[in-house]
């Protein structure tokens, strides 16, 4: 924790940045956590509060990061664990929280639990991951839908089973309803904020949890359907998505999460992708979870004079957000790295940067101390 003890919710300054496009240092033209450390003074001069920086861990880059085959790893292409702490340790000089984002509700395929649990139905970790039989005809046991497209069941030969994967086929999901997980996941968070890390952005934090009956989702009919979470081709939207995501058994896992975050003083906002429930959820995890949700609003592509900020610094009581009916508000703002490439990732620029026309997107917070 730094000495400038801020509320980044009640008017503060959150700049994103996408480690691959913001400033290289190798000369090989993808940035890196070097080229981010080079850039904080020039963050901190517009008067942010604090980095939001995607993911950066060891991956196969299928989805562009959002693919972890190792939460205690940092890809080489941007650095080692030594540029890190340079990075963090520049960003409190300087005043500026550090807030890393998690993506947890699904691992690579090559992360080392999914190659153990894929090998068999009776080894450790054969039930760290969504494991189902077949219907008896040979078809997926669910009738639930990837995001990207086609069903969200994978074959495994090895274990005669299918495996969930709600993103891409390689982004398996990890089985929340495991305690061993949650436990895992859980001291690896803890392994970021002892290395001074200030808070965590949770990727999808709503499809941690599926249904453990395996109901099938029922069809959305046209008039409701939203383009949100999935675009409006995609069948996705077809379905009223209650059973494959957003289930009630979230709310304890977040309140330990919560509990292990107040250990640290630590902050978290949460990703819920949603399109047809998303007030639902979130007045209702803000109800039984302590208040640890909260919606911030955008500011898509920062620039030096931004109407948030004023003379260097920003103005705590007119944090704006983008649309039509521009208010003062006292709400985060997030500014976008603008050399960010919209359409990769599945809770990254695509997700995070579409916006309707009332600007409004849900997220989750706990607020840093006063």
């Amino acid at each position: 924790m730094t000495d400038v003890k801020i509320d980044c919710w009640k008017g503060g300054v959150i700049y994103q940045i996408y480690p691959r496009s913001l400033q290289h240092t190798t000369g090989d033209g993808i940035g890196d956590l070097p080229g981010i450390t080079q850039r904080l003074p020039y963050v901190a001069s517009l008067g942010g509060d604090a980095v939001w920086i995607s993911p950066f861990f060891t991956s196969p880059m299928k989805d562009f990061g959002y693919d972890v085959s190792d939460y205690r790893g940092i890809a080489p292409l941007f650095g080692d664990m030594e540029d890190f702490d340079a990075l963090i340790a520049r960003a409190h000089e300087l005043g500026l929280k550090v807030m890393i984002d998690l993506v947890v509700s699904h691992s690579s395929d090559q992360h080392p639990w999914f190659a153990e649990s894929r090998a068999s139905r009776n080894n450790p970790k054969a039930d760290w991951y969504v494991w189902a039989d077949p219907k008896p005809d040979g078809t997926p046991p669910t009738n639930w839908l990837s995001i990207f497209g086609g069903p969200a069941w994978q074959w495994e030969a090895r274990r005669e089973q299918y495996y969930l994967h709600n993103f891409l086929a390689s982004q398996p999901d990890l089985n929340f309803h495991n305690p061993a997980v949650q436990d895992k996941l859980l001291a690896m968070a803890r392994f970021w904020l002892d290395r001074g890390v200030d808070g965590f952005r949770l990727d999808t934090v709503n499809f941690y949890f599926h249904d453990a009956q395996l109901r099938d989702n029922q069809p959305l009919p046209r008039e409701l359907r939203k383009a949100d979470t999935a675009p409006a081709v995609k069948p996705y939207n077809h379905q009223s998505h209650k059973y494959d995501k957003s289930q009630p058994e979230n709310i304890a896992f977040l309140e330990r999460f919560a509990a292990l975050l107040r250990q640290y003083g630590a902050a978290v906002i949460g990703e819920i992708g949603d399109s047809e429930r998303s007030l639902e959820l979130l007045e209702g995890q803000e109800a039984d979870a302590q208040s640890m949700l909260h919606h911030y609003r955008w500011a898509i592509g920062l620039r030096r004079k931004h109407s948030a900020l004023r003379g260097g610094r920003h103005d705590r009581h007119s944090c704006r957000r983008a649309g039509p009916d521009l208010q003062p508000r006292r709400q985060p703002a997030i500014l976008a790295n603008p050399r960010q490439p919209v359409g990769q990732g599945s809770g990254g620029p695509a997700a995070m940067a579409g916006l309707d026309h009332r600007g409004i997107r849900f997220k989750g917070g706990r607020r840093w101390p006063t």
